[in-house]
């Protein structure tokens, strides 16, 4: 796998998770509409998860732009 790869996965990821936790947040926005059913507890277990996958993802994009820099020096010397 090319480091490109493995940041556009990473920028993937850190998309999902963006998406998982705005639904999340919409969820619990509504859960006190008349009529909306809503696991609020689960809601918040899927806020966590999507804060603790998007920061994995960022760890991973971090690491790519970090080993592009390295390749850059060594590439100037």
């Amino acid at each position: 796998m090319t480091i490109s790869a493995a940041m556009g996965i990473s920028v993937a990821g850190m998309q999902t998770q963006s998406q998982r936790l705005n639904t999340a947040a919409h969820n619990i926005a509504n859960s006190t509409t008349p009529g909306y059913e809503s696991d609020t507890a689960q809601e918040m277990i899927d806020v966590l998860t999507a804060e603790q996958g998007f920061a994995a993802n960022a760890a991973v994009f971090e690491t790519g732009a970090d080993m592009w820099d390295m390749l850059m020096t060594i590439k100037r010397d």
